[in-house]
């Protein structure tokens, strides 16, 4: 999923205004620290699905080599995606 930094910006402090709210918080740094850190945090872990994405569709691409003309890519993104991100532990 591609968010824009400002979204995930408004993400985060919408999360961080709800969990003070409703006192489920108490910050030991400054709230600014925080942020910045979850922010850093959640761009972070879409990064690593874009990268989990273009390898898939490397691995893709040599599936297609090796078999030209039996090979459906949209069936096989899906599954290629969800085994890769279960061998690197990575929550889609």
């Amino acid at each position: 999923m591609k968010l824009q930094p400002t979204q995930i910006e408004r993400l985060v402090q919408n999360v961080l205004d709800r969990l003070k709210e409703k006192q489920l918080i108490q910050f030991k740094t400054s709230e600014k620290e925080v942020f910045a850190r979850a922010v850093a945090l959640v761009t972070a872990d879409f990064k690593r699905e874009d990268d989990l994405v273009h390898e898939v569709h490397k691995m893709m691409d040599d599936l297609e080599k090796q078999n030209p003309g039996g090979f459906d890519r949209r069936k096989m993104f899906p599954l290629l995606k969800t085994r890769l991100a279960k061998q690197k532990g990575i929550v889609l």
